[in-house]
Order: C-alpha cells, then structure tokens, then sequence
C-alpha cells in the first residue's frame, strides 16, 4: 500500500503530466498564438517576438566582462578538443577475418533542438556543454530555445547569447520551456521541427520531452537533478572534501550530494567541517545545500572498499570523485556514472565548466543506461562491411542454416546460387542471363 505522501505526489505529477500534454496539444494546433499565449500566462510576458533578434545578439558581446568571456572562450576550446576525438574515432575501417572488411561511418544527424534553462540563473555553460558538441558533429540545422529570464521583461540570458554567438547558432528563440519542447517537436510558423532534443530543465520540461517522444522526436533521457558521490579515505584533505560535497549540493533542493568512506573518523571530521562551510553560504544556496546532503544525500560508513564501490555503482550517480591513495582500484570496479573525476584537483566545478569532459549527464540513475552529451549524442553511426568471395564461402554455411531455419527460402537461395558453377544456373531457383542476354540489356 501506498503511503499518502507518496500518493500525493503521484497524483502530482499525474496532474502536471496532463496540464503539459494539453499545453503541447495547442503548440501543436495553434502554432506561435499558442507560444505567445504560454510566454504571457508562464512567464508573464507580452511579446510576439519570439525570435532573438541580431542586435540582441549583437550586444551582448558588451555585456559581459572579460573575465567571464575569456571563460567561455577557453571551456568552447577544450570541450572541442574532446569531442573532435569522438569525431575523429567515430569512424573506423578494421580488417577482420581473411576476406573481410568492417567498419563504422560517422555521420551527424539532420536537425537538433537545444534547450537552455534560466528560471534559476544564468547558465551559459549549459550551452557550451551541448551545443559545442553538436557543432564539432557538424549537425547542419541547429536551433537553441532559452526561456526569457525571469522579471527581465522578457530579455534572453546575454551570456548565453554571447555563446550562441560564437557557436554560429543565429536560430535562437525566447519560449516558455514546456511550448519551447513542443515548438521544436512539431514547427510552428517561426520554429522549425527538428529530429532531436538536447537540454536538461525542470520537471514540465522533463514531462514535454518525455511526452514529445510519442510523436518521433527524440530526446536524451535522464537530465534531471544533479546528484554526486565521493569515494574517499584518510589521505583526503577535510577542508577539501567537505567543499567538493557542497559543490554540487547547492544546485538546488532536488540535488543530493554523498559521501563514502570506510573510516568512520573521516566522516565524523567531514560532517563537522560541511557545517562550518554551510553557513558561510548565502540563501538560498545554503538551503539548497543543506537539504541535498542531510535530507536528500548523506555520509555512509562501508567496512570494506568493495561495500563503498557496491553503493557507488547502486547509487550510479552523475559525478562521483574518487579520493584514494590507490583511486585505480576503485576505479577498476566502477560500472555506472556519468563521469569520473580522480583526485582532490579534479573537482565537480572543474568538470562542470572547465575541463572539457561532458557536463550535461544522466542523473537520478539514468547512468546505468546511458551517458552523458557528447558529439555521440549528435551522430548515427552507419555500419559497412566488405567480404571478398573467400569471406563469403567462409560464412555460406552459417548463413544458409539461419535461413532455413527461419523459413526464408530466398535468402537460402541468395547464398545457393553464389555455390553454382556456370553452367548449371539454369537449374538454380534464381537464373543468372546470359551474356548476350546481358549484351542485349546494356544495348
């Protein structure tokens, strides 16, 4: 039986499933009156612009400080030289057995959606994590949807514009994040349909996504609240660790943030060392923090470092950071997460705007499944094989036996009729012409 809480929330959410399905129906049937409609009644703005005009573009280059667009400049650059070794390696040619040829083409997809937050800040990082991806993929039609921020009269994030900017994105569109996914999913008269979304957000944004899937759009599954585990023993420094678990827990009262250790000594060090750190936060990041790691997270002690992997790879979080005099052991027992940082250097924020690895990955134990945007994320690969006719003879067998097994009589016959010398193709079931027979075709 259901507790009543739970009962709730289900009820909840069943509720806030069926307000967007309805909220997607209309961007569906009335197009852009059905987004100006959401902006006004969402975001409390009045507009019919909902294309970023070039001048905005334009000046939000003068809007930012030096500081923050060196930034950008140098997280673009090594998220780039990460992903263009993805589409370097993406395609591949392998000689197998004697007489074969296999191999893998890498080719983007046609068209990509991307969603960028901004009911809780300023998140230019969040593009440059999946939109340098699809760039370096070299996906021809992309399309960036960013929700107007808040009590701004609807203004678009000017940081994150500045990144569209250099990106070379110019399609970039102020919508309610919920009517955004559907605009993206089914075109409207400004916005163009596309193949694929990308682009963590809230709850309604999840829910769209989900739900636009049914009509043959793709999303990425899994990027909802941040989560993030660490591994450590007693050669972790405490001011460290207790500042790396706060890290990530100040995203938001949804996040969660863990701690692993088999010494209790460490844990009962680091609890101390959180608190003292936690009221140094303002509000309401200290919130957010604080309920992340006491409500929604934890310290756990293990009695072996086989227990402390086993509720890492359980837990399968989206950053876990290993802390070890000996991380590669662990490491070699680690199954599910997002990204793996090794070391006290190589920090959450580090990873999260700077070192070049993805940023935007599975939570909530999605890593299980999946992992997290890259240039993958923007590519089909397409599979190719070449056989000579050893090759062929050296699987004829095999193939005719799945065949016949299978009651396909001409794919049977496909492989029969290569085993024919010449001159007994007339009583093949499938006949080869003959060669005035070919002479009189091509003439």
């Amino acid at each position: 039986m259901l507790s009543r809480g739970t009962e709730s929330k289900l009820s909840e959410t069943a509720e806030l499933t069926r307000s967007i399905s309805e909220l997607l129906k209309e961007v569906r049937g009335r197009g852009d009156a059905a987004l100006t409609a959401a902006l006004a009644r969402f975001d409390g703005v009045k507009t019919d612009q909902l294309r970023v005009s070039e001048e905005e573009i334009r000046s939000a280059e003068s809007s930012i400080d030096s500081a923050l667009s060196d930034a950008i400049d140098l997280a673009m650059a090594r998220v780039a030289a990460f992903n263009e070794q993805i589409v370097r390696r993406a395609t591949w040619r392998s000689e197998g057995d004697p007489g074969s040829v296999l191999g893998e083409i890498g080719r983007p997809i046609e068209s990509v959606g991307l969603f960028v937050p901004s009911g809780k800040g300023s998140f230019p990082s969040v593009l440059v994590q999946i939109g340098v991806p699809a760039v370096t993929a070299k996906v021809a039609d992309i399309q960036l949807v960013v929700p107007p921020m808040p009590g701004m009269g609807g203004a678009v994030d000017p940081a994150t514009l500045v990144v569209a900017s250099r990106l070379g994105i110019t399609d970039i569109y102020r919508l309610n994040g919920p009517s955004g996914i559907g605009a993206l999913a089914f075109g409207t008269e400004t916005v163009r349909p596309v193949r694929k979304i990308v682009g963590p957000g809230s709850l309604p944004v999840a829910l769209a996504q989900r739900l636009v899937q049914a009509h043959g759009c793709s999303i990425v599954e899994g990027l909802g609240p941040t989560d993030a585990l660490i591994v450590a023993d007693d050669s972790a420094d405490i001011r460290l660790l207790a500042a790396d678990v706060i890290n990530e827990a100040e995203h938001g009262p949804d996040s969660s943030a863990v701690l692993v250790s088999t010494d209790r000594d460490l844990l009962e060090a680091a609890a101390h060392e959180i608190e003292q750190q936690l009221v140094r936060l303002p509000e309401p990041r200290q919130s957010y923090a604080r309920t992340s790691v006491w409500s929604n997270g934890g310290l756990i002690h293990t009695t072996t470092w086989d227990q402390a992997m086993e509720v890492a790879n359980a837990y399968a979080p989206e950053h876990i950071q290993i802390v070890t005099r000996q991380p590669q052991e662990l490491l070699d027992q680690l199954k599910f997460a997002g990204t793996a940082l090794v070391g006290q250097w190589t920090t959450f924020a580090c990873s999260n705007f700077a070192i070049g690895t993805p940023a935007t990955l599975p939570t909530t134990g999605f890593a299980k499944q999946t992992s997290g945007v890259t240039a993958h994320t923007f590519m089909n690969r397409i599979s190719v094989a070449q056989i000579d006719e050893d090759g062929f003879r050296s699987i004829a067998g095999a193939v005719k036996a799945f065949a016949q097994h299978e009651g396909f009589p001409a794919h049977a016959a496909s492989t029969q009729i290569r085993d024919l010398p010449d001159d007994l193709y007339g009583h093949s079931p499938i006949s080869k012409p003959r060669r005035n027979e070919e002479h009189e075709t091509t003439h």
